[in-house]
């Protein structure tokens, strides 16, 4: 046994600190941190023997020390001293530094990338409204015949054509926040030193799967005629904007992909201000006449959802493109900014409002429409989706406010695995299977009330289920 080993209390003390260091504080400060220390030279300062003794003041599983252990013995010398020197070390090297300090703004964690929980959770949120919540609505509307929920009812649901209702930015917000994360993904392989064809191919399959996943979501696994198939799809529009706007990531710089943002969804105001289907005027945007739903009904194989145009035809899926560039300028600034993270909330609710301006005064020559996606619906739900994230950001990521978060953490975990179950699982009789006899014991006026939040109940046990096993899909 060495001598002079420091009591169990310190030595749990130290080792929490450590996790925590290495848990918690950004790639760049590491390196500065240690001025040259392997992590090495830090494990092997410890006696093994006490950390072995510390199964039940340490929340080290064991395989983590059996690593420790078959890396480590033999070969430690040194005096536990040196732990606690390295460890009082980085302490003052990182209260020195505020901008990369152990607070809960800290950009986002370890060593490489940690998931952004407000990303997560909105992420969850997101889903929740096609997850059941909007059921729960409706049918409080039903029930009360209150304007409030009438109302609240009515935006739980997609204009015809132009307008925008709150529904509408379910969609884009996920493609949003798939863009976010690209950073913290793409963006990792790339800072690992794996070449850029490399992660490209990662990206386009990625891209062409959730096609596939899209593809099977509109019409089964069924054989029928290529013209009763769908191709379009909610999917397959996060797929395809997603890979065009990682290439761009992957092969650009910010300006750049600045630049890119802007000329795409110009250049498509310009496309159907200057040019319409054959018969109509120059610019008419109606279903019939505009030009993006006329390539969409000459080009397109299979059936479109509404028979003449398709919401998630060819031709929209270019200015989606800068949805998904948006979400990751947002988190390429997240990632990189120097700045706290209350001034990235700061500027990022400042950008979307400006976002947001610019819509509504576009919105006076190329409407707001989700259906042809159009450049001021893209600045619109742009400006929405940075206001909401710059609110989960600050709430969760800055002040450090998390467990409300956890019930849409849960969801935003597994959201397109959610989002396909219809297929394989039978909601609506597992519910009615748990919990009918609570529906027959509420009020006639209510029950369907009770059955809806009984509903979400259900399928949010699910996928708690899956999170408790760890068992997430992963595309």
């Amino acid at each position: 046994m060495i001598s002079h080993l420091p009591s169990l209390p310190a030595l749990t003390e130290a080792l929490d600190c450590f996790r925590e260091i290495f848990t918690v504080s950004p790639a760049p400060v590491v390196p500065q941190i240690f001025n040259g220390l392997s992590l090495c030279k830090i494990i092997w300062s410890l006696n093994i023997a006490d950390i072995w003794s510390c199964e039940n003041a340490c929340t080290y599983k064991k395989t983590n020390k059996m690593l420790i252990k078959n890396f480590m013995i033999g070969s430690y010398q040194k005096k536990s001293e040196t732990f606690f020197t390295y460890i009082h070390s980085i302490k003052y090297y990182m209260s020195k530094h505020h901008s990369q300090s152990l607070a809960p703004d800290s950009p986002l964690g370890p060593i490489g990338g940690q998931r952004l929980y407000s990303l997560d959770a909105l992420r969850g949120f997101d889903m929740f409204w096609i997850l059941g919540a909007e059921d729960i609505v409706n049918t409080l509307a039903q029930a009360t015949g209150s304007p409030f929920w009438a109302g609240f009812a009515n935006q739980l649901t997609h204009p015809a054509w132009n307008g925008f209702h709150l529904y509408d930015l379910i969609f884009p917000l996920f493609l949003f926040m798939a863009g976010v994360s690209s950073p913290y993904s793409t963006g990792r392989e790339l800072e690992k030193g794996n070449g850029r064809k490399k992660v490209l191919m990662r990206v386009i399959k990625r891209g062409l799967i959730l096609v596939l996943l899209g593809i099977f979501h509109n019409n089964g696994l069924h054989l029928r005629p290529i013209s009763d198939i769908r191709f379009g799809s909610v999917l397959g529009r996060i797929g395809l904007a997603y890979m065009f706007a990682n290439i761009i990531y992957i092969y650009t710089k910010r300006n750049t992909q600045i630049i890119w943002f802007w000329s795409l969804i110009i250049g498509y105001w310009l496309l159907l201000k200057f040019t319409s289907a054959p018969g109509f005027p120059m610019g008419d945007l109606t279903m019939e006449g505009n030009f993006a739903s006329y390539i969409d009904r000459t080009i397109m194989p299979g059936k479109l959802y509404l028979g003449i145009h398709d919401p998630e035809g060819i031709m929209s899926t270019i200015p989606a493109i800068s949805t998904g560039l948006l979400g990751i300028l947002t988190g390429t600034y997240i990632k990189k900014s120097s700045h706290n993270g209350g001034r990235k909330s700061f500027w990022m609710a400042v950008s979307g409002v400006v976002l947001i301006i610019i819509a509504l005064i576009w919105n006076f020559n190329f409407p707001i429409n989700k259906n042809l996606w159009t450049s001021s619906f893209v600045c619109l739900v742009g400006g929405i989706s940075l206001l909401l994230f710059s609110l989960f950001y600050y709430i969760i990521d800055v002040k450090g406010y998390k467990k409300w978060a956890f019930f849409f953490k849960v969801i935003g975990m597994n959201s397109i695995l959610i989002y396909l179950s219809g297929h394989f699982i039978n909601w609506e009789y597992a519910t009615n299977g748990f919990f009918q006899w609570l529906g027959q014991l509420t009020p006639v006026l209510y029950a369907p009330v009770v059955m809806a939040i009984c509903y979400v109940v259900v399928k949010w046990a699910f996928l708690y289920f899956l999170y408790l096993k760890k068992v997430f899909l992963r595309v």
